[in-house]
């Protein structure tokens, strides 16, 4: 009776294990606002202190080469949501993207149609920050991407606390609250006083709720956007005279097109040294307040035994000029604006580093594909699949980004060695072509080099097939 009863355990216990492998991989998608890769410490970053995101990237692959395709949130974020070019899609504003790709599923709805429930807990579409998380609406949201979506309202700007503007508006306004303006808020209270500690608190909710059926949760913090705002605790380890500015050139812009001066800089904002060290703190700051909601996300999924059935991904919409060439914000072609992090952690998987090119885009057909879900053959991303067991496997020979300055695009062709910017797609609006491999703080502009000229045409005749390429009617658009 006793062997009967112990066989009769043990069938059972690998039954259970045999369901617990088939069941759908659930899907927790985590993206930060405005989030550079140089401020994140599994990176490059030893003075930027996020644990949790270190944490993540230790057990899962770390991409180095990751690009967004439009450094502002609006377009980059319909782009990676819908696995299209905004160059094929023309969505280069503040939408969703569903009046360009009419019917055709977003990467959640695919899920959503597949019997996933689907959740988006603040930003992940467009919502205009501070405005959206101010009044707690949905911004340029998607709707059929979702079963169900929540909003956090916070009092960004108008937190109680230590207030300071560090910078003067370039746009020439009083006020203090505008999306591209940069303020610092010392906030009393704890996470919970604002927007991300009341995202991190109901996404932690949803997993405990829906830990019983497949889902796809999005999971969108709005810091490290402006206005810089924190919990005072996290402004302590970065006092604002001990911050590094980083390295200038005599005469830096003069070979910088027109159209390649960042909107936001130092000069139009009139910002003192102080000022300057001031916003590389407050940043730092508002880094460190996401990277614990992001730790508390992590730990619920820990605590629900979800770990091991979960496919985590972790990344920004776009990253974020702290002082390089003396620009701020994001827009730019240049490194720092267009560079993304990137962490995939996949049950089963080892722990990796990969430094193949990859793109935003590549997330939708590389999550469906994971979850066995069938998807348009018409996206433009390319599966990382294989990358997850061999990280050495190569899928890009360059990333592709586009922006724009004054109703003028701009493109990017970024490889192993060059990166070449083009002011509109003729370059008449200019060229900037950088070496890499010696200049990767991209400093000196050989594009007008006679030296050079060769591999200015090569460059030109990459952006050329690389449009015709995302442009082709046979992409379905």
């Amino acid at each position: 009776m006793s062997r009967y009863l112990l066989f009769f355990g043990l069938l059972c216990i690998s039954l259970s294990a045999s369901a617990q492998n088939n069941k759908p991989y659930n899907v927790l998608f985590i993206i930060a606002d405005d989030l550079t890769t140089t401020a994140v410490s599994a990176y490059e970053n030893k003075i930027s202190r996020t644990p949790n995101i270190d944490q993540l990237a230790a057990e899962g692959t770390r991409y180095t080469r990751t690009y967004c395709q439009y450094p502002v949130c609006g377009p980059s974020r319909a782009s990676f949501m819908f696995g299209y070019y905004p160059s094929a899609t023309t969505t280069y504003g503040y939408v969703s993207g569903r009046d360009k790709v009419g019917q055709r599923p977003s990467w959640s709805q695919l899920f959503k149609d597949n019997d996933y429930y689907t959740a988006r807990v603040s930003k992940i579409y467009h919502m205009g920050v501070p405005i959206d998380i101010e009044k707690g609406s949905n911004g340029q949201d998607d709707e059929l991407s979702w079963t169900e979506r929540f909003n956090s309202q916070g009092p960004e700007w108008m937190a109680e606390g230590e207030a300071e503007l560090v910078q003067n508006n370039p746009y020439g306004e009083i006020e203090r609250k505008g999306g591209n303006v940069m303020t610092i808020v010392k906030g009393e209270g704890d996470d919970l006083a604002h927007s991300d500690g009341k995202t991190a608190e109901k996404a932690s909710a949803l997993i405990r709720e829906h830990k019983d059926e497949p889902f796809f949760l999005a999971v969108g913090f709005v810091r490290p956007h402006v206005p810089f705002v924190a919990p005072k605790a996290d402004f302590i380890p970065y006092p604002h005279d001990e911050m590094v500015l980083p390295p200038q050139v005599i005469n830096d812009w003069d070979d910088i097109p027109a159209n390649g001066i960042n909107y936001v800089n130092s000069l139009n904002a009139n910002m003192s040294t102080e000022q300057e060290k001031k916003a590389i703190a407050g940043y730092y700051a508002s880094v460190a307040y996401m990277d614990r909601q992001v730790g508390k996300v992590l730990q619920t999924l820990k605590e629900e035994g979800l770990e091991d059935n979960t496919i985590v991904i972790f990344t920004s919409d776009h990253g974020f000029h702290l002082g390089e060439h003396r620009f701020w914000m994001k827009v730019s072609l240049h490194e720092e604006s267009v560079r993304v992090p990137l962490i995939i952690k996949v049950p089963g998987k080892a722990p990796s580093v990969c430094h193949s090119f990859t793109e935003l885009i590549d997330l939708y057909p590389t999550i469906a594909e994971l979850a066995g879900l069938e998807y348009s053959p018409h996206l433009q991303g390319k599966s990382l699949v294989t990358t997850l067991d061999d990280a050495t496997v190569k899928v890009r020979d360059f990333a592709f980004s586009i922006s724009r300055h004054k109703g003028e695009l701009m493109y990017l062709i970024r490889n192993e060695k060059w990166a070449f910017i083009s002011y509109k797609e003729d370059g008449s609006k200019g060229l900037e072509l950088f070496d890499m491999e010696y200049d990767e703080k991209q400093f000196n502009n050989l594009a007008y080099n006679p030296h050079y000229q060769e591999v200015v045409k090569e460059m030109k005749s990459l952006l050329k097939e690389k449009l015709k390429e995302v442009r082709d009617n046979d992409l379905g658009l």
